[in-house]
């Protein structure tokens, strides 16, 4: 059904299940590397291969972290929670059940206010609980690389216990048509409150950060909930929005027709931004939870968290205020840095020496040009805020123009060297000399006398030609203000 006929009839009701890998040295349990690119399965051991008499020893760092987000979410802090065995059978878990928590998160009813064109939806939230992370199958022999047609499976327990955080919502209702930017606004600003508390990369590329989606519709007027569906393993902020909207679109085609919507996960498709049904969703009762025997609970004391709430680091909202105000940004000049990416190069090239108003200047107009002529992100040109700071500087000391600026970012950016060794390999310093400037202006005078008459006689407008003439000759190189300076006074006009 198209988008804006679904809404027309249906209001959508979401919840977002985020699951943050945190980056420990070791795993939630045991003592295993956590680290990366890994020969398979060559980072475990009985504890997280689930092997008889293994006996599992909870993170210390992993529940610091988790306690650093429960505070950052403005969540309550548990004086005591426990974790319990959800139990299923899937390969890619040896033990035949998860470690998690069930009933007793934490960190627990917080929220998140987030900006969608303005205006601000607080995103309540209903847990953050710890958890671990299941092992890597990989399905041989099919066309998707799904099990479905797969001639095989391969398994990887490298990943099988790292420690997750997974932050749950409450019901976000009211968002209306903006549903799908809420959602995608909401995991963006998790991810980087994630990042700033330094407790993981958060990159949702390599599966660090995976949102589940869930949602559901209700006619206009009606209290009740309907039947939910759950979008598994989304892996960008796109896809969080394109799942939203697609599923709203699926419910209310499904709904308008008679048709009954069946509680499920579904897979959701990069290439067309569709969903297909993956399997019947269980209910918690499913997974016969249990208190898991081999771990004590964990109680931290209020002085530890106390402790750990005054450590915070300046949160992204309250930090992006501040750079507004220090920058002088109107809210649609931040929204655009903030579209594009480019805060933290901005602050870096700052840091780096760089005025504010150029900074942001460079970024904002030539990178984020070549970034979008590139299909890439900013972040991605292979280009540093110091390169960046220092061709600003260079601008800024009269070694070059604008002109000549943007070129010697072309040359850093196709990997030409340092600033500096552009600037001289292209030759590409201002003309300051005043002899050759002054040479220069005398030709152009004599070979546009015309237009120098009209100077003459107080169309002081017609010196733009002549300027334009003297950065023709000198290839762009020359002070275009100290030009036309020169022009009038051999013109005997006053600027």
């Amino acid at each position: 059904m198209p988008y804006e006929d679904a809404l027309t009839a249906y209001d959508p009701v979401m919840g977002l299940e985020v699951h943050v890998e945190l980056g420990t040295a070791t795993k939630m349990f045991c003592g295993c590397s956590t680290s990366l690119g890994a020969e398979p399965n060559s980072q475990v051991c009985p504890t997280c291969l689930g092997m008889p008499g293994s006996l599992p020893v909870v993170n210390a760092t992993a529940v610091e972290s988790a306690i650093k987000i429960g505070l950052a979410l403005n969540c309550e802090i548990a004086e005591w929670c426990r974790f319990a065995r959800k139990n299923y059978f899937y390969p890619d878990m040896p033990k035949n059940f998860q470690t998690s928590q069930y009933d007793e998160p934490i960190a627990y009813d917080g929220y998140l206010d987030v900006e969608v064109d303005g205006e601000t939806f607080r995103v309540e939230i209903e847990r953050a609980h710890m958890e671990e992370d299941t092992g890597k199958s990989t399905h041989v022999g099919g066309a998707t690389g799904r099990i479905h047609g797969a001639v095989h499976s391969l398994l990887d327990y490298n990943r099988a216990g790292i420690p997750l955080i997974e932050i749950v919502t409450k019901p976000i209702v009211g968002a209306g048509e903006r549903a799908p930017q809420v959602a995608k606004a909401y995991v963006a600003e998790l991810r980087e409150l994630i990042k700033a508390l330094g407790v993981s990369e958060a990159r949702m590329e390599m599966g660090q950060m995976r949102c589940d989606v869930n949602l559901s519709l209700r006619p206009h007027g009606q209290e009740k909930f309907g039947t939910r569906s759950e979008t598994k393993n989304v892996n960008s902020l796109r896809s969080v929005e394109r799942a939203a909207r697609f599923e709203i679109q699926r419910h209310a085609a499904v709904l308008s027709s008679g048709g009954t919507i069946v509680q499920e996960t579904r897979h959701f498709h990069e290439d067309d931004g569709s969903t297909t049904s993956g399997r019947i969703k269980e209910e918690a009762e499913d997974y016969r939870y249990f208190p898991e025997p081999d771990l004590v609970p964990v109680a931290p004391s209020r002085e530890w968290v106390e402790e750990l709430r005054a450590g915070l680091p300046e949160l992204p909202r309250v930090r992006r205020m501040r750079l507004q105000a220090d920058w002088g940004l109107s809210d649609h000049e931040m929204q655009s840095v903030l579209n594009a990416g480019a805060i933290d190069l901005i602050v870096a090239t700052i840091d780096a020496g760089a005025p504010a108003d150029q900074a942001r200047k460079w970024w904002m107009g030539e990178l984020a040009r070549r970034a979008n002529e590139d299909g890439t992100d900013i972040a991605a040109l292979p280009i540093t805020p110091a390169q960046v700071a220092r061709v600003a500087a260079l601008v800024a000391d009269g070694s070059l123009n604008d002109k000549l600026a943007r070129q010697v970012i072309e040359g850093v950016l196709a990997g030409e060297g340092e600033p500096d060794e552009v600037v001289d390999k292209r030759g590409l310093k201002v003309v300051s000399d005043e002899g050759a400037l002054g040479a220069a202006v005398d030709e152009a005078i004599a070979a546009n006398e015309g237009i120098a008459e009209k100077v003459r006689s107080g169309k002081v407008a017609a010196a733009g030609a002549l300027v334009g003439a003297v950065m023709k000759a000198t290839r762009g190189q020359a002070d275009a203000a100290r030009v036309r300076e020169l022009i009038l006074e051999r013109l005997g006009v006053q600027g």
